[in-house]
């Protein structure tokens, strides 16, 4: 007879390996992709031009690195949930678009082998983390941890819509390639996607709707739309204030900024109860 393991909502040693083991290959896309755009030729698995398209890239990196570094040093499986699942649709996303686009990469350059195991290994060893650890998820302990009913309705709606966004605009990349606001190919409209599905992590708020999970969602959304933000000021010679997505998307990734700072600094971290006695 099997036992059920139980709820003490703990990080399994081998989610803490894989994100430790994730975060370096993170770090080098964002140096390359953030500090050097113009060298992808010679750098990257294939040339991304305009530069806007390699930094926004490299703020999802950056982003990504945040969250697997915490991830490795965290105590509490919930947090880390939602973002699991949606590194598991960005890393598919690429991997499919990789398929789909297999001409365009540089064959003979070895960052293109190490994107390729990357983006067709990475989403099978993140899924069997959230797998594994979701048989040790605890629910909230004390009514005092949950978002109001408005507030996780809001932020449940926005992962929503950066989900359909980023899916409409993975199926069908050409329809938005006159609409963006600077120049993109096929490939870079899928790829621009799936940075957009990491949004997607917001639908989990529904599932778990607890401000410490909230939180962590935050600080990775602060540190990873900044310097996109920064990359439109940095590249803004490459914008076309005239393309129909131009101001909406400026727009919007300003107020998630604004709001992102002002909600997580109005709720301070509470200290997070786990099941069984004594555990907090």
């Amino acid at each position: 007879m099997t036992t059920k393991p139980a709820p003490d909502d703990r990080v399994l040693p081998y989610t803490r390996i894989l994100s430790l083991a994730i975060v370096p290959f993170l770090i080098a896309g964002f140096v390359i992709l953030y500090l050097f755009p113009h060298h992808t030729a010679h750098l990257w698995a294939w040339p991304l031009r305009p530069t806007m398209t390699a930094m926004v890239l490299a703020s999802a990196y950056l982003g990504g690195a945040y969250f697997f570094v915490r991830a490795a040093l965290e105590r509490h499986w919930h947090v880390l949930a939602p973002g699991m699942l949606s590194v598991t649709a960005f890393a598919t996303l690429l991997g499919l678009a990789t398929v789909l686009h297999w001409n365009k990469f540089t064959h003979d350059n070895p960052a293109f082998w190490i994107w390729t195991a990357l983006y067709f290994a990475a989403p099978v060893l993140v899924l069997t983390a959230w797998l594994l650890n979701r048989r040790y998820a605890a629910p909230a302990r004390t009514p005092d941890d949950l978002l109001p009913p408005s507030l996780r309705a809001a932020v449940a709606a926005i992962g929503t819509l950066a989900l359909v966004q980023g899916a409409a605009m993975f199926i069908t990349p050409t329809t938005f390639i006159d609409l963006w606001p600077w120049p993109l190919t096929p490939l870079s409209a899928r790829t621009l996607a799936a940075v957009l599905c990491l949004g997607g992590a917001g639908l989990g708020i529904w599932h778990d709707p607890r401000w410490s999970t909230l939180h962590r969602m935050l600080e990775v959304e602060l540190v990873m739309v900044t310097p996109m933000l920064l990359a439109a000021v940095v590249a803004h010679d490459q914008l076309d204030a005239g393309k129909p997505l131009a101001w909406p998307l400026l727009t919007g990734f300003s107020l998630l900024f604004i709001t992102s700072a002002v909600v997580g600094g109005r709720r301070s971290r509470r200290p997070l109860v786990a099941a069984g006695p004594g555990r907090v």
